[in-house]
């Protein structure tokens, strides 16, 4: 079966127009999550789901404490995705058990009427053990 496309774009910029968000977040190689503002994981893509060695999709519907290392309640760790703590260093917890430290962006959504938090990842646990700072 052929897949079903619109017309062909005239331009690059038409192009990207037509591509569906979900499909560009799942190309991207940087980690990336999306949570709403109650605490549910809405997106992973597949490059977050790997550096936490999670399967493709296992994530999506899962409460964010089960890969937010975090002593407080869902919506406060959810509120801190949210609040623009760019550059802040975050303990992710891997499918082993292990700790994943990653630094997180400011949520890519800007809008303070957006339901959820869009943030990349950048994983550096290894340049944390490599300098032996393996704890912040």
């Amino acid at each position: 079966m052929r897949e079903r496309r619109g017309p062909h774009p005239d331009t690059p910029q038409g192009y990207l127009a037509q591509l569906p968000a979900l499909v560009l977040l799942d190309r991207l190689p940087v980690p990336l999550l999306a949570v709403s503002y109650d605490g549910v994981i809405v997106h992973a893509n597949p490059a977050f789901e790997e550096m936490l060695g999670y399967e493709t999709t296992v994530l999506h519907d899962q409460p964010i404490e089960t890969v937010m290392e975090t002593a407080d309640t869902p919506r406060t760790a959810t509120s801190s995705l949210m609040c623009g703590h760019r550059g802040r260093v975050i303990t992710l917890r891997h499918v082993d058990g292990s700790a994943v430290r990653a630094v997180a962006s400011e949520s890519v959504l800007m809008r303070k009427d957006d339901p959820l938090s869009l943030v990349v990842f950048h994983d550096i646990t290894e340049q944390l053990w490599m300098a032996g700072a393996d704890h912040l």
